[in-house]
């Protein structure tokens, strides 16, 4: 809970950074809500490095029982470092520990080609608040059964 307003200062900063969505959330500055009760759910997993928290990730588990990344956040100064690419592993990670087959997440078209190179498949369109989006999936391995 510490590190909410962090968190929300570095969702504004990486999705300020594209440039298409930027003048809706300049005028929308209520889109840009770290739920707390993702937080103290422990849906919320923080990646720090030695000098601050530089990524952010929301894992969900849905009622069809698959996982949905909510939300993937990376400050923009260490983006194409591999901190995205590791925080997509630990969502996966998380995911197929709380059972999820799969992982779900609605992508900017900005963002396929980053969610492809991690294994995400596009599987239909959304429309969210600031247009349009791809509902994407990646298969999970499920861990060996320890019976």
């Amino acid at each position: 809970m510490d590190e909410r307003a962090d968190l929300e200062a570095l969702q504004r900063r990486a999705s300020l950074a594209w440039e298409t969505y930027r003048e809706a959330l300049l005028q929308h500055p209520e889109a840009i809500d770290l739920p707390v009760g993702q937080i103290i759910k422990g849906d919320v997993f923080v990646c720090e490095r030695e000098d601050g928290v530089k990524g952010f990730m929301v894992v969900l588990s849905r009622p069809d029982g698959q996982a949905e990344l909510d939300g993937l956040f990376v400050d923009p100064a260490v983006w194409r470092t591999g901190l995205g690419r590791d925080l997509v592993r630990a969502a996966r990670a998380v995911a197929s520990r709380r059972g999820a087959n799969s992982l779900q997440v609605v992508a900017a078209p900005e963002a396929r080609g980053f969610y492809e190179a991690c294994g995400f498949v596009a599987s239909g369109t959304a429309q969210t608040r600031f247009g349009p989006a791809i509902n994407m999936t990646l298969a999970l391995e499920r861990p060996a059964d320890r019976s």
